[in-house]
């Protein structure tokens, strides 16, 4: 008897071998590149979003990308100002009917995006018949040329609800609707959605923003023949903005809806933290962009691994463990406070927490020249651990829980 696959998911009463999906972009933009990914490992594919261009022709800029690096860490992000396909409808239709016979139990989600009533309905269908699992409602990229599309739709409740609806009249598909970073609130906007009929919430699509700057020409990147604009930023940067979104939406005690949660996710732990926090299922684009669709397979390897060293047999058992410990901070318990410890044996010496804490903090780290060693001023410290963050040594500072904080209140004041 094979032993049950406890990577096995059940989203939107749609079956998934695993929770790790491409998301839609250009990871996913044909058949022959879908079909490598399937065989890799990965448990579905979000096909990059189909329009018509009957109704509007998409032409890319070029260059369109701008890898965001600081210090000597290259690609923590990626600005890119793709819009959706470029290809024929038909060409693309055709693509997603061969993935769907050639890989009939893999996950196959179409993403579209329309103008106008009939647009959405019309991509519904046509990605019905072509044998998609499920839909996605693109109402989220911050760089579409059409002033009716993408992040503008996402930031308008009433068409939301209003497409959204259209859509579920018009297929028998589970309906998915993509949400832009690009608000402040989350919440109001998947609440429309699900008043439309939304059967569940990806989030989150790329975040509008300003990578560099060229110094020569003073023009934004990526430099469009003399032109920038602020457009969708990805990759491990935005990673706990992402986190922050997908918690809002699990824990919204009115959306109940499930959460395929999209953001900065390149290894096994990422994908945990997002189920942790109430994803049911991972999209991931700029890793595989950066190392190709094989991360799949550590992705696998390490989650199966976690969850055989625990005993945890199904993701169900993992959803929403960390998003259940979040509250508002005026619920913080502050009768316990902590002060910072230094190991003296793994001290180096080398002054870094003592000048982040005297420039950055509350003076509590003091040096002794002697010993060359940091000591903490325990009547000083408050707890923040700022020392701890900047340390070079990984576990050289923890953190002892105190008794009171009068002492240390009197020394300050």
């Amino acid at each position: 008897m094979s032993k049950p696959n406890p990577l096995q998911i059940n989203f939107c009463g749609v079956r998934f071998e695993n929770p790790f999906c491409l998301s839609s972009s250009p990871v996913g933009n044909h058949a022959e590149m879908c079909a490598r990914a399937y065989d890799a490992g990965w448990g579905g594919v979000v096909y990059k979003t189909l329009g018509l261009e009957k109704s509007f022709r998409v032409v890319m800029p070029s260059p369109r990308l701008n890898a965001y690096n600081y210090g000597d860490k290259r690609v923590i992000g990626l600005q890119n100002t793709e819009q959706i396909t470029d290809r024929p409808i038909r060409d693309n239709l055709r693509d997603l009917a061969w993935l769907k016979k050639s890989y009939p139990n893999k996950v196959l989600i179409s993403s579209i995006m329309g103008y106008d009533d009939e647009d959405w309905a019309e991509l519904a269908k046509m990605s019905e018949d072509a044998g998609a699992d499920l839909v996605e409602l693109n109402f989220s990229c911050p760089q579409m040329a059409h002033k009716h599309a993408g992040h503008r739709v996402g930031q308008d409740f009433h068409a939301v609800e209003m497409f959204t609806r259209v859509v579920k009249n018009a297929t028998r598909l589970p309906v998915i609707a993509k949400m832009t970073p690009n608000i402040t609130d989350m919440v109001p906007v998947a609440l429309a959605a699900k008043d439309g009929g939304a059967d569940a919430i990806s989030a989150i699509n790329t975040i509008k923003a300003i990578t560099n700057i060229d110094l020569d020409s003073f023009t934004p990147m990526p430099d469009i023949h003399g032109n920038s604009a602020a457009t969708g930023f990805s990759g491990p940067a935005v990673k706990p903005i992402a986190m922050r979104f997908v918690s809002d939406l699990y824990n919204s005690k009115q959306l109940n809806l499930p959460v395929s949660a999209i953001g900065g996710i390149e290894t096994w732990i990422d994908a945990l933290h997002f189920l942790l926090l109430g994803a049911t299922n991972i999209q991931v684009t700029t890793a595989i962009m950066r190392y190709g669709y094989r991360i799949v397979e550590d992705m696998i390897e390490g989650l199966t691994d976690f969850m055989n060293d625990r005993n945890i047999g199904s993701l169900d058992e993992l959803i929403g463990q960390a998003a259940r410990m979040i509250v508002d901070p005026s619920e913080f318990d502050t009768r316990h406070q902590v002060v910072a410890v230094v190991d003296p044996e793994k001290c180096i010496g080398c002054g870094q927490c003592f000048i982040s804490c005297r420039d950055g903090a509350n003076q509590a780290m003091k040096f002794n020249a002697a010993k060359r060693k940091v000591e903490v001023d325990e009547t000083r410290c408050v707890g923040c651990l700022l020392c701890k963050h900047v340390c070079p040594v990984w576990d050289c500072i923890s953190h002892k829980e105190v008794d009171t904080l009068t002492t240390r209140h009197a020394a300050i004041f």
